[in-house]
């Protein structure tokens, strides 16, 4: 495929990319039009005198239908089954077991006939007593309190006992619980057996009136729901009309509690009115608004960040967050119970500065904000409190690796939103007694969904092939396998390897760029020299060169292939794309000219093919990867230096660096003069701290005396 026609597969793809998102925004965004007045409560009506165009309802508000909700619920009488057979079944339970035990007693204990008679008459009226209290009792209702309203403290509303399909209200206190009917029989009793008469304790010792009382009235959660869910929606959510003519609000009147709610009202019924009649011409409303979000997406990707706009993985990431929160938005609002403020906008800066940078994070964050604005009620509140949230989360979001870090972001984001959410309702109300509580309570649990970003962060890499700065983080730890395994076969790469990462990574803090990044490329860009150490020089030892057994043009090709190999080792360990373009771009396609030179020598120059003795490159493609084969070359080079002063270690950076420059290596890095400036001083002053370089300082002249 010619460079031309893969050109043409890429602006398709990106084009079908953005185009799908558009088309997934625009069917989600409702088609209901726009109330052309913009107000606020406690700000003065900046409009001409408003009469209402047509006759419409005034709505409550969620605080008056929540207030009503809970008056209605606290009144309300949860529904208890009466089951009759648990009575008879009792009731005769006691009557058989009565006559057998009296009868047992009567025959061991009670012998003279005088005396028998007495206890015959105490038996009757006795039975006669515990059966008409049982019948009391169970005809007033035992509660079974395992289940139901009053297991959950709530027997203060009432109940309502359903016979033979007829509901009766009957009190908590009216009914018994299984303690509380033991107890009243139990009274009843004592008011007629004399404690002295030691026969009839016994006997109702032997009987245990408990195992005669249970619940015979069962909590009814089917009808209770019914009940309850037909009396919730019974309520009215309107409170009275506004006919048609009559004035709403006039010009520089104050938009109080009351008219607001009346606008907001009026605001609702027109919108609706509106949508249902002129559907086409809203639609092309929200085609041609959504058109210039995405279109100004498209410009600045192109303008400021190309890499991620030919980047189908990147983009598709990007345009991924806006969906779904588009999506996400459009439920929650059909979602009657669920508030828009648990809506958790601000994972999506969050997200793209964990994987690319704070520039791109806002802008997404803001197109996605302005889009979710068109589906909200109190869209500039909506946008301007998410505005802010997701600035703080760009600031705040410093280090993703560090386990507290989030935490502090989510924790500043939460008082952001309270602390907005406050402003807005004083300067509606100009005090803070209509605040609506519930509200922070759904921004808490927004805040909350933003902490799961941290868990998302390795799902997102996996499924995008990203590189986040906790992975670098963990790939930079010396005791791996593969770098341990380096230390090993080639101890003095190793150390070169520390020493270019802790260059590299200090001119990486000063000009910008990602410090954990470029350290992480340092660590592994030299790995491929595993394969030949010996070929090396900071690995050699006792004056050994194997390169003198070697013609120079293999020992060019020994030297160029570490690249090879580390490219083959680094894919092999599954090493992440970015870490692989260090090792392949830190010499760029610069030439082995220590070899070059000797075969120059050797042959006067002819015959000699230059390619043999150069790099394969690319050339570094990013300010990390640069500086990188800046750090690299300046402190192999310095290892040789006979001495150690200011002006030699001067002389060797300036040098190095400038060949590069002129040789094009850095055409394709976005570096420029005053990086390279800045660099160079960082590098100078580190390698003379290295190697413990004193500045010479000039003699005191001789005083004259």
């Amino acid at each position: 495929m010619d460079a031309e026609k893969k050109s043409r597969v890429k602006k398709l793809i990106t084009f079908l990319l953005f185009a799908s998102t558009f088309l997934v925004v625009i069917l989600t965004i409702p088609r209901e039009g726009r109330f052309k007045y913009e107000f606020q409560k406690g700000k003065p009506w900046m409009h001409e005198d408003l009469f209402a165009p047509f006759d419409f309802p005034v709505y409550k508000t969620d605080q008056e239908i929540f207030a009503e909700k809970n008056r209605l619920l606290k009144e309300f009488k949860s529904y208890y089954r009466y089951d009759s057979t648990i009575q008879k079944k009792n009731v005769l339970a006691f009557v058989n077991g009565f006559d057998s035990i009296f009868e047992n007693y009567s025959t061991k204990k009670v012998s003279l006939i005088g005396k028998r008679k007495r206890f015959n008459k105490q038996k009757a009226l006795l039975k006669e007593l515990i059966e008409n209290e049982l019948n009391e009792i169970y005809s007033k209702g035992i509660i079974d309190q395992t289940d139901g309203d009053i297991s959950k403290g709530l027997e203060k509303k009432g109940l309502a006992i359903v016979i033979n399909n007829i509901a009766y209200e009957k009190w908590f206190d009216d009914v018994y619980t299984l303690p509380k009917a033991y107890r009243k029989l139990n009274d009843k009793l004592l008011e007629q057996v004399s404690s002295e008469d030691q026969q009839l304790q016994d006997i109702l010792l032997a009987l245990d009136l408990k195992k005669y009382l249970e619940p015979n009235l069962f909590y009814d959660e089917i009808t209770t729901k019914k009940f309850r869910d037909e009396l919730i929606s019974n309520i009215s959510i309107t409170k009275g009309m506004i006919q048609a003519g009559e004035m709403v609000i006039a010009k520089g009147e104050i938009v109080n509690s009351e008219n607001y709610q009346v606008l907001e009202s009026l605001k609702r019924e027109y919108e609706k009115k509106i949508g249902a009649k002129r559907r086409a011409v809203i639609l092309t409303g929200n085609i041609l608004l959504i058109s210039s979000l995405f279109i100004a997406f498209y410009l600045f990707l192109l303008n400021f960040r190309l890499e991620v706009l030919t980047d189908y993985r990147k983009l598709l990431f990007l345009l991924l967050n806006i969906t779904l929160m588009v999506v996400l938005a459009r439920l929650i609002n059909n979602t009657q119970s669920v508030s828009i403020n648990v809506l958790p906008l601000a994972i999506i800066p969050i997200f793209v500065k964990i994987f690319f940078d704070s520039r791109l994070a806002l802008f997404v964050h803001l197109i996605s904000v302005f889009v979710v604005g068109f589906m909200v009620p109190n869209s500039y509140e909506f946008v301007f409190t998410n505005f802010i949230a997701g600035v703080v989360a760009i600031v705040s979001l410093s280090n993703i690796y560090q386990r507290g870090q989030l935490f502090k972001t989510v924790g500043l984001i939460y008082m952001s939103y309270i602390i907005l959410n406050l402003s807005f309702y004083i300067i509606a109300d100009g005090s803070l007694s209509g605040v609506n509580w519930f509200v922070l309570l759904w921004y808490a649990v927004n805040a909350l969904l933003l902490l799961a970003s941290y868990q998302l962060v390795y799902l997102i890499e996996k499924v995008f092939g990203f590189l986040s700065d906790i992975t670098l983080i963990e790939i930079s730890d010396t005791n791996l396998d593969l770098l341990r395994k380096l230390a090993e076969v080639a101890p003095g790469t190793f150390q070169h390897s520390l020493q270019v990462a802790n260059l590299a990574e200090s001119a990486v803090q000063r000009v910008g760029g990602n410090p954990l990044l470029v350290r992480a490329g340092a660590l592994y860009h030299d790995i491929g020299k595993m394969a030949n150490p010996m070929f090396f020089v900071e690995n050699q030892q006792g004056g050994f060169n194997p390169h003198e057994n070697v013609s120079n043009v293999k020992s060019a090709e020994i030297i160029i292939n570490h690249v090879h190999e580390g490219v083959k080792i680094a894919t092999k360990a599954g090493l992440h794309q970015q870490i692989v373009d260090f090792i392949r771009m830190h010499h760029g396609t610069s030439l082995v000219k220590f070899f070059y030179t000797k075969e120059m020598e050797v042959t006067n120059g002819d015959g000699v093919d230059e390619n043999q003795f150069r790099y394969p490159g690319p050339e570094p493609q990013t300010k990390e990867t640069a500086i990188l084969m800046m750090a690299d070359a300046v402190e192999a080079a310095s290892r040789s230096l006979k001495e150690y002063t200011v002006q030699s270690i001067d002389n060797l950076v300036e040098k190095i660096i400038n060949e590069q420059l002129n040789s094009g290596q850095f055409n394709y890095a976005n570096i420029n003069f005053k990086d390279i400036s800045l660099i160079k001083a960082i590098f100078k002053k580190k390698l003379q701290n290295i190697y413990h370089v004193r500045l010479e300082y000039p003699e005191m002249p001789k005083q004259v005396v």
